[in-house]
C-alpha cells in the first residue's frame, strides 16, 4: 500500500474524497487543498487515469525540520534519488512557503535541486538536468512554518490539463472545477444538459466525458510517473486499456443530448475543437444564440438541467449589461424552462440575484483568487412573466412618468442632456442623465446606516428597472458611484476609452465622455446660466474662471462675444474645452486658453472684461494651488480680485454649489459691490426636485443696475 495526496481547488475536498473513495482509495482524510489516502499500484494508477476533481497525485517521500538552509539540504539529501530517477532523466522543483531561514521560495528551490544533483554527483553518477518546463521528475517541497514536505509530483502537469482543450475564452475554468460543478448541479447522466453561455464548452464536455464513461486522462501525453524508476509500465498499458474499452462502450450508448449556446462564433469554433479532440464531439450541439433569447431545444413536456458559467465583471461599467443579462436570463429561463434544474458558478452573488430566483442549494469553491459560489434552483414548472419594472415597480413607474414629461420639454428646448430622475423616491437613491442615445446612472453614496448589500441590490434593481423603461441596450447605459468630492477629485481620470461624443444644447455644439472621468464634461444644473450668458454676451469680453470643459466659452462666443478667455488648472480640460470652441468655430487669437490657478492668475493678472463667469469649487487643497479655499469663507476675497478685473459696467455671474452657501451683502457693499441671487431664473425643468444644487448670483458696482 502507498500513502498518496490528491490536492485540489478549496472547496473541493469532501467531493474528491467521494471519487477517491468510489475509486477504491482506503483510509481517506481531507485536509484543508486535498485529500490524504491509500492505496495500492493499481489504485495510484486509476485515481491518476480517473480523477476529475485532482489536481495533482503526489507520492510523499519524507518531512524533515528546516531550522537552517542546511537543515533542508540534509533533509532532502536523506532520500535515495539514485533510486527515485537516473541522470539521463530531467527534472524540476516546486517550492512553495517561507520560514525565518528560508525567506525566499527560489532559494529553497535552488537549495532542494543542489542537493538532489550532489546525490548524483557523489556516487560519481551523471548529473541530471534541470528542465523547468517539461521535466521527466517534477520534485514538491511545502515549506509550512519549520516542517517541509517532500513528494513526488507522479502528475507531471496539472490534472486539469485533459490535453482536448488548446484554447479556450476569455476567463476558462479549469477542467476539475468545470467538473466538480456539473457534479454539483444536479444533473444525471443520461438526462438534458444545456449551458446557454458554454464559451469553449468546457462544462459540457466534462458532462459528456463523464455520460460517455471517458477517463479524464485518456488524452493525456506526458505523465511525472514516466520518469520514475518505479514505473510499472505493463500495469500502466493495463489501466489504459480498460479506460479506452470503458470509453467505446460509453460512446455507443449515450445519447446525444448536450446542449451549448454562445453569441461568439469565433468561440464557439474553439468549442466544437475541444469537444472532437475529447472524443465526446458527436454527442455535443453548439449553436450560436443570446442567452436572452435561449430558447428550449427539447420537445415540449421534457426536462433536464441547465449549467452554466456566466460572466461577470470587476469594474462598475461591465455592470449594467451584466445585470441586464442576469435580469433577461431569469425571464427568460422561466418563461421556457419550467420544471428544469438550473445551476449557475458566479463570483458576484448580486449577479445571481438578477435572477429573481430562490436558490435550493449552493456551494462555495475558488476559481483561482476568486471567492465564487455555485447556486442550485428549480424553475417552476408555470410561471408567468416577470418584467424588469416589476422589479422595482415604484420606481419604474416614476421614471416613466418623468420621462414622459421631461422628454418633450427637452425636445421643445433644443437639448440632448437632461436628468431624468434625481432621487425622487428614497429607496432608490440614485440620478438618471440622459445624454442623447445614452444614460447616466449615477449612485449617491448610500449612508452607513444602510444595509451595504440591501443598497447595491436596490441599485440593480433600479439599473434593470432603467433599461427596461427607456428601452435602450445595455451597453448605452453607464454606471458611476458619486461620493462627496474633495480638491481635485473631479480630475481623476478613471479609464482610457476617449469614448467621446457630440451632443447638442441649444445652439451650442459640445463633446461629453462618459466613462474615462468622474464628471462627463457638462454640468446639466448650469444649462440656463450658459444659455443667460450667450445673450448678455455679444460685443463683450468673457472670461471664464474655474473653466472645466470651456461650455460657457462656447456660448459666449456663440452670441457674439469680441472675445472669450477660458483659464483652468487642468490641461486635460483645457485640451477638452479648445475642442469644444473648435466644434463650434470659434478659432482664432480671440479665444485663448490658458492654464493657470485661477486664484493665482486672479490676483496677478492686470487684464479687464465686461463680462465674467466664475463657478469655483466648494472647498479645494490642490498642491498647485498655495492654500486652501473655501467658497463660503473665501469669497469676499474672490470678489474683491474680481471687482479688479471688472470693466466699469461690467458683470459677474457667480455660481457655487455649497449646499446653504450666505452671500456677505455687507462685505460686498464695503467693497462697492452689489449682488442679485439669481437661482430660481436658472434652474431647469429637470432640477426642479434639487433646488439647491447651486446658486446663482449676478454681481456689479453698486450703484449700477442688476439685472
Amino acid at each position: 500500500m502507498k500513502s498518496l495526496f490528491a490536492s485540489t481547488a478549496r472547496g473541493l475536498e469532501e467531493l474528491l474524497k467521494t471519487e477517491l473513495e468510489q475509486l477504491g482509495a482506503e483510509q481517506c482524510q481531507v485536509v484543508q487543498g486535498g485529500v490524504h489516502y491509500q492505496g495500492d499500484d493499481r489504485l495510484m494508477y486509476q485515481s491518476l487515469m480517473w480523477s476529475r476533481l485532482a489536481s495533482r497525485i503526489l507520492l510523499p517521500l519524507t518531512e524533515c525540520g528546516v531550522y537552517s538552509d542546511l537543515d533542508l539540504y540534509l533533509g532532502v539529501q536523506a532520500i535515495d534519488w539514485t533510486a527515485m530517477f537516473t541522470g539521463d532523466k530531467s527534472f524540476a522543483v516546486h517550492f512553495s512557503g517561507t520560514n525565518e531561514v528560508i525567506r525566499n521560495s527560489q532559494y529553497g528551490a535552488l537549495k532542494v535541486k543542489d542537493a538532489i544533483v550532489d546525490s548524483f554527483t557523489r556516487k560519481n553518477l551523471a548529473r541530471p538536468d534541470v528542465d523547468r518546463e517539461r521535466p521527466d521528475i517534477r520534485v514538491n517541497v511545502w515549506l509550512n512554518k519549520d516542517t517541509a514536505s517532500i513528494a513526488l509530483d507522479l502528475s507531471g502537469e496539472g490534472l486539469h490539463q485533459r490535453g482536448y482543450r488548446q484554447q479556450a475564452g476569455q476567463a476558462p475554468l479549469k477542467e476539475n472545477l468545470a467538473a466538480a460543478i456539473v457534479l454539483r448541479s444536479g444533473w444525471r447522466p443520461g438526462t438534458p444538459l444545456v449551458d446557454p453561455m458554454c464559451g469553449s464548452g468546457t462544462l459540457l464536455i466534462e458532462a459528456a466525458m463523464m455520460a460517455t464513461d471517458r477517463a479524464p486522462g485518456l488524452h493525456r501525453t506526458h505523465w511525472g510517473f514516466r520518469g520514475w524508476s518505479q514505473f510499472d509500465e505493463a500495469l500502466w498499458k493495463s489501466v489504459c486499456s480498460e479506460a479506452q474499452v470503458r470509453a467505446r462502450r460509453g460512446l455507443q450508448e449515450t445519447p446525444s443530448r448536450f446542449f451549448g449556446y454562445d453569441n461568439d462564433g469565433r468561440v464557439l469554433e474553439q468549442a466544437k475543437a475541444n469537444a472532437r479532440r475529447a472524443g465526446v464531439a458527436e454527442l455535443v450541439s453548439f449553436a450560436k444564440q443570446d442567452a436572452i433569447n435561449l430558447t428550449n431545444p427539447l420537445a415540449q413536456g421534457e426536462a433536464g438541467t441547465l449549467v452554466s458559467n456566466p460572466p461577470y465583471g470587476e469594474r462598475l461599467e461591465s455592470e449594467p449589461a451584466l445585470i441586464a443579462l442576469h435580469s433577461q436570463l431569469g425571464r427568460r429561463l422561466k418563461q421556457h424552462f419550467g420544471g428544469w434544474q438550473l445551476s449557475l458558478f458566479s463570483a458576484s452573488v448580486d449577479l445571481l440575484s438578477c435572477l429573481q430566483l430562490r436558490a435550493d442549494r449552493q456551494f462555495k469553491a475558488k476559481n483561482g483568487p476568486l471567492d465564487c459560489v455555485q447556486k442550485n434552483y428549480r424553475l417552476a414548472a408555470s410561471s408567468s412573466e416577470t418584467t424588469s419594472a416589476e422589479i422595482a415597480a415604484d420606481y419604474a413607474n416614476r421614471l416613466r412618468k418623468n420621462l414622459k414629461k421631461i422628454d418633450k420639454w427637452a425636445n421643445q428646448e433644443g437639448i440632448d442632456c437632461y436628468r431624468i430622475y434625481d432621487a425622487d423616491l428614497p429607496e432608490y437613491n440614485v440620478a438618471v442623465d440622459r445624454y442623447a442615445d445614452w444614460v447616466v446612472i449615477q449612485e449617491y453614496a448610500a449612508p452607513k446606516t444602510i444595509d451595504a448589500a440591501r443598497a447595491r441590490q436596490r441599485l440593480f434593481d433600479a439599473i434593470s428597472a432603467t433599461l427596461s423603461v427607456l428601452e435602450i441596450p445595455a451597453n448605452r447605459l453607464v454606471l458611476k458611484t458619486r461620493e462627496k468630492q474633495k480638491g481635485k477629485s473631479q480630475y481623476q481620470k478613471l479609464s482610457e476609452k476617449g469614448d467621446s461624443f457630440e451632443v447638442r444644447e441649444y445652439d451650442a455644439r459640445l463633446w461629453v465622455n462618459l466613462t474615462d472621468y468622474l464628471d462627463t464634461g457638462l454640468f446639466l444644473d448650469h444649462r440656463i446660466a450658459r444659455r443667460m450668458l450667450g445673450e448678455m454676451s455679444k460685443g463683450k469680453d468673457f472670461l471664464n474662471l474655474f473653466a472645466y470643459t470651456g461650455s460657457a466659452s462656447v456660448h459666449a462666443g456663440l452670441g457674439g462675444a469680441r472675445s472669450t478667455t477660458t483659464v483652468d488648472m487642468s490641461r486635460t480640460y483645457l485640451e477638452w474645452a479648445e475642442r469644444n470652441l473648435r466644434l463650434n468655430g470659434l478659432t482664432g487669437r480671440q479665444h485663448r486658453l490658458m492654464q493657470a490657478d485661477c486664484l493665482g492668475w486672479m490676483s496677478e493678472t492686470d487684464e479687464q472684461f465686461d463680462l465674467i463667469f466664475i463657478d469655483p469649487p466648494t472647498f479645494s487643497n490642490s498642491k498647485r494651488m498655495e492654500d486652501s479655499f473655501d467658497v463660503q469663507r473665501d469669497h469676499l476675497r474672490l470678489m474683491g480680485d474680481l471687482k479688479r478685473l471688472l470693466r466699469p459696467g461690467g458683470t459677474v455671474m457667480f455660481s457655487n454649489n455649497r449646499r446653504g452657501f450666505k452671500m456677505d451683502h455687507d462685505g460686498l457693499k464695503s467693497l462697492g459691490l452689489q449682488a442679485k441671487e439669481i437661482t430660481a431664473q436658472t434652474q431647469s425643468q429637470d432640477f426642479v426636485r434639487n433646488r439647491q444644487i447651486h446658486n446663482c448670483w449676478l454681481i456689479k458696482h453698486a450703484g449700477k443696475e442688476t439685472v
